[in-house]
């Protein structure tokens, strides 16, 4: 859900274990083309958030969105 960035699923922060789950799946055989897509989606969370919730901290952000695929091998 946009401009929170929650899961519509389960409201969580996301990517959330299950949408990580989804796009280990979606991205299995392109890590680069996954950090891309990830990458993206950072960049449209901080102008999301700095637009809509000023408030929000972005501390942690990065690694939300691209600190855990390099961890993640199948």
């Amino acid at each position: 859900m946009r401009p929170a960035w929650r899961c519509r699923v389960c409201a969580a922060a996301w990517p959330c274990s299950p949408a990580r789950l989804a796009l280990l799946t979606e991205f299995v055989n392109n890590r680069v083309g996954l950090c891309q897509y990830l990458a993206t989606q950072y960049v449209q969370a901080l102008d999301d958030l700095s637009r809509h919730a000023p408030n929000v901290p972005r501390r942690g952000l990065y690694t939300r969105f691209l600190g855990w695929p390099s961890g993640s091998r199948r």
